[in-house]
């Protein structure tokens, strides 16, 4: 069997559809990672744009280059397109070209669900572009503060493009999260224990666990903003019981991890190239880890630190100023790492190489100025200022686009397989970076001369002028550099010729593969046990070509690779991938009927829409099983396992669990709410309560006491071969009672437009509510199953996920629906 018959074979399985039918069917990682760089990129153009706008409209006083209303829409879609459509998402690209590749497997966990938050990316950002291009962009701000963007001060629908876009954006990044999270833990190189993982996949592991935890609150927030709009429910109106600090608190709660949440994918980077560069390992290996493991920590108690010019007590402002400063701890541990890894090794001065070290001058900086702004007195003083403009602009640009920009001159040979020969890339550097800091140093000196930040213009004669007008030169120096780079890396990704296979002499597995990768990635899945294997094996690129590893045969003609134990990588089963299909394009087209209705006020549409999301899910699942046992597949290296489907822990139920994470996030950011305003909000408690009935408590009742009962009742049955058929029944009427609970306490609340009181129990009831819907449809959906044959004592994985889903619901209705009930009662 040679090797050129295997790539052919294996090239012939996982290749993706031809023309222009790939973009849209394809559920390849690698042409996926592509598409979300090339996005991403092309959203930094739209944003790159817009500030030149900016800085066209400040060079100079009295401008009359915008008004105020074309200067709040550019400023606010600025920041929205950098830190929404670029920065995220362009994460998302790389983690999800590279990460099989650096793991030594085939895909990624979810191949479709990957393929559906693209497409809910794409959708989500057009529909701010159209919304800038129609002049009817957000103008509230990136950070949409109400009382300024609720419909009596923005009644237009600029705001609303802005809560709906992004809250559909947001659905791509928790996908990706949940995505790369099971990815990382379970979807390995046999033998690569976690000790032994890339350091890339320990930061993106980190930051996706942020993800799931930061971008709920804000979601939340959204969800809340976007209902007081189009319905009128009071959660930021202080006179109904409201107060406009809960949205600062919620969209601080995602605002600052999002800081780190960009800031480590690219110190991943750095941490990955850096000692190629230096042709040494990485310094102090556990202690990185161990550093971005507590900055993940620590940047979620650190959000109340942009809020304090807002009236917070003393005491809080001592904590989170500490709090604050405490974070350039862990910061500190990784650049004396990179610091020490260059002076043991022997620094390469190659493009890549130049960029990690303009972040270190000009990451450091920012950080300086971080600590700065933590200290109360000083950020009392320069809150509101071009200082902070410049501090967020040291810390984004300098620790993420500086980066970035290195791994992308790093894996552009992997990415093109062919090798650099235009040089212009330097040329680009040597504008980019200097201007940088000729255009933000200016903004600093600006913002402590008192210049206010979100001001469409300025007076002549208060010592602004000659600084804005170079700080604008700069500004246009940068922006030509970054369209040298744009022409340097199509240039070479055209025109040069093709290159070595491991340019860098790097030891991690995606430079074990020939390049442009194959659709397949590895022609067989290698035996891991060291940290850098091609160093400890250079012939090992030839022995995956020729079959030498795990899953070598292609002759069951499937997509497979090994799922692996999270802990020590010991092969665990075997999953079996979906081919080419539209269904994840389809399915966003349709969620994003959801928030079409919304936006274009047609409440009737969204119904409809959620009914076709929920019928193409059935449709997703249902083709994931099959009715019998394929019991143990021969893997290569005299090794049988069993398929996903006949495990106890399949794919499905990791990703369950940590969408879950994410679900009750979400939960707990909506009970802060409630209690947040419970304690600080005036009118509170009101005259009203909500008073329950004998039925609602009786429904209640058995609800959350019949549904967990019912289903573990079921698993018992199908371990036991027999028919769990009146279990599932019973599930399923247990979650129509807890269901029906939360719609009649619905009947109990007066008027959800009352009072801030009112609408949270509106909130907390539907989003019951919803979960025990869900759990309906799960419990009769295990009904059929079971009827058709497709579960028996080995395959109750479904099973196991469901429960995970009926417990959860359960649990978030007793505290929901329980504490909404008994809140009036004990008041």
């Amino acid at each position: 069997m040679s090797a050129l018959k295997r790539h052919k074979e294996l090239t012939r399985i996982w290749a993706s559809d031809p023309g222009w039918r790939k973009c849209f069917t394809t559920v390849s990682h690698t042409d996926l990672g592509r598409m979300f760089i090339c996005a991403a990129f092309f959203f930094f153009a739209i944003g790159g744009l817009l500030a030149m706008l900016i800085r066209a409209q400040l060079a100079s006083p009295n401008s009359a280059f915008m008004g105020p209303e074309g200067y709040a829409q550019v400023f606010t879609m600025h920041g929205t397109i950098m830190m929404f459509l670029f920065a995220i998402p362009l994460i998302e690209g790389v983690a999800v070209y590279l990460l099989p590749k650096l793991l030594g497997t085939r895909d990624l966990a979810y191949p479709r669900l990957t393929a559906y938050g693209f497409w809910c990316y794409i959708l989500g950002g057009t529909m701010l572009i159209f919304a800038l291009l129609a002049g009817i962009a957000p103008d509230g701000g990136w950070f949409m503060y109400p009382p300024l963007t609720s419909s009596a001060a923005s009644p237009g629908i600029n705001t609303d493009f802005w809560l709906l876009g992004i809250t559909f954006v947001e659905i791509s990044a928790i996908c990706a999260a949940v995505e790369i999270i099971v990815s990382i833990l379970r979807y390995r190189a046999p033998g690569m224990a976690l000790s032994k993982m890339p350091i890339f996949a320990w930061y993106m592991l980190v930051v996706a666990v942020m993800i799931l935890t930061g971008f709920p609150p804000m979601i939340l927030g959204s969800i809340l903003l976007e209902l007081e709009r189009a319905f009128g429910l009071p959660f930021f109106q202080m006179e109904a019981g409201g107060d406009s600090l809960l949205w600062q608190h919620l969209f601080w709660l995602f605002g600052h991890p999002e800081v780190y949440i960009i800031f480590l994918p690219a110190a991943g980077v750095i941490s990955t190239i850096l000692p190629i560069m230096s042709r040494t390992t990485l310094l102090g290996y556990g202690w990185v880890v161990a550093a971005a493991v507590a900055l993940g920590v620590l940047s979620f108690g650190l959000w109340v630190h942009h809020m304090f010019t807002t009236g917070i007590p003393h005491m809080g402002l001592a904590f989170f100023s500490a709090a604050s400063t405490l974070v350039a701890v862990p910061t500190a541990v990784q650049i004396f790492a990179w610091i020490g890894t260059l002076w043991k090794g022997r620094p390469r001065a190659t493009l890549p190489m130049l960029y990690i070290l303009a972040f270190f001058v000009t990451f450091v900086i920012g950080g300086l100025t971080g600590v700065m702004v933590a200290i109360v007195p000083f950020d009392w003083q320069v809150h509101d200022t071009h200082f902070i403009v410049a501090h967020l602009h040291y810390v984004l640009v300098g620790g993420f686009v500086f980066p970035m920009l290195g791994a992308i001159y790093y894996w552009l040979p992997h990415f093109t397989g062919r090798r650099r020969f235009f040089r212009l890339g330097e040329t680009a550097f040597w504008l980019i970076v200097p201007a940088f800091h000729v255009t933000f140093l200016g903004v600093h000196w600006a913002g402590l001369l008192g210049q206010r930040r979100r001001t469409w213009t300025y007076e002549s004669g208060q010592g602004w002028d000659i600084i804005n007008l170079i700080s604008s030169i700069g500004g246009f120096v940068m922006a030509i550099g970054f369209v040298l780079v744009l022409i340097d890396i199509v240039t070479n990704a055209v025109v040069a010729v093709r290159g070595s296979r491991n340019p860098w002499k790097a030891g991690t597995l995606e430079w074990a593969m020939p390049t442009p990768p194959p659709a397949y990635n590895f022609a067989s899945l290698p035996e891991i046990t060291t940290r850098d294997p091609l160093h400890a094996d250079p012939d090992l690129a030839v022995k995956i070509a020729k079959g030498e590893g795990y899953l070598g045969d292609w002759s069951r003609g499937r997509r497979e690779t090994l799922v692996v134990n999270a802990a020590t990588g010991e092969p665990a089963h075997l999953t079996i991938y979906p081919g080419n299909t539209l269904l994840p394009f389809i399915m966003a087209l349709v969620t994003a009927g959801i928030f079409l209705g919304m936006l274009l006020k047609l409440y009737w549409l969204v119904p409809i829409a959620a009914i076709g999301v929920a019928t193409l899910v059935v449709h997703w699942v249902w083709g994931l099983g099959s009715a019998g046992e394929e019991g143990l597949l021969n893997v290569g290296r005299n090794l049988s396992l069993r398929p996903a489907a006949e495990v106890s822990d399949p794919p499905g139920w990791w990703g369950s669990m940590f969408l879950l994470l994410a679900d009750a996030t979400l939960f707990g950011s909506l009970i802060f709410g409630f209690a947040f305003l419970w304690t600080v909000a005036p009118n509170w408690p009101p005259q009203e309560w909500v008073e329950v009935s004998p039925l609602w408590l009786t429904l209640f009742v058995i609800g959350i006491s019949l549904a967990p009962w019912a289903i573990r009742h079921g698993l018992k049955q199908v371990e036991k071969g027999r028919s769990a058929r009146l279990s599932f029944s019973l599930a399923a009427i247990g979650s129509v009672m807890l269901t029906a609970a939360a719609l009649l306490l619905l009947t109990f609340v007066p008027d959800p437009t009352r009072h801030a009181y009112d609408a949270t129990l509106w909130v907390i009831a539907g989003y019951v509510g919803f979960h025990a819907t869900l759990i309906t449809a799960m419990s009769i959906f295990l009904l059929v199953r079971n009827a058709r044959g497709y579960q028996s004592p080995r395959k109750k994985g479904e099973i196991r996920i469901a429960r995970l889903w009926i417990d959860y619901a359960v649990v978030t209705g007793l505290i929901g629906l329980g504490g909404a009930s008994l809140s009036g009662i004990l008041t």
